[in-house]
């Protein structure tokens, strides 16, 4: 069977749009691949971090602080923290986005989101860094 129409590359996307990648979004495929990357980067910062608190299991206070004192422990931490919470950030939003449909309530929850997951961070990162370079005992 052939193809009768006159022309079969006919698009409705603009040249543009084609150049520029953009999917009906506008977004692209940016978070599909940034959320692809950090789910492959928890895997092994995750397993890491249990082997951390299990080091740190039935051991006494000081024992545990400088063992987060090691700048390969702390870096380990520091790395699960920002790839876990941006995870956490691109799967809610694209699950805002596809399942809010009233325009400011999207708005409302797009911002809760992006502040929940950047005070769960801040929140982490500074008490890693606090007991890491502080060495509180």
């Amino acid at each position: 069977m052939t193809d009768n129409r006159q022309n079969t590359n006919v698009t409705m996307r603009t040249p543009r749009a084609r150049v520029k990648g953009l999917g009906a979004s506008g977004h692209g495929a940016g978070h599909f691949w940034q959320q692809r990357l950090t789910a492959a980067a928890n895997a092994p910062l995750m397993l890491a971090f249990v082997v951390i608190v299990a080091m740190m299991a039935n051991r006494p206070y000081p024992e545990a602080v400088a063992l987060m004192s090691h700048p390969l422990v702390a870096l380990v931490l520091i790395l699960a923290v920002i790839s876990v919470t941006l995870h956490m950030r691109i799967g809610m939003q694209v699950i805002i986005e596809d399942y809010v449909h009233a325009k400011g309530l999207k708005l409302a929850s797009l911002f809760a989101n992006n502040a929940y997951a950047v005070v769960v961070a801040v929140a982490c990162l500074y008490a890693i860094l606090r007991v890491s370079l502080g060495k509180l005992v």
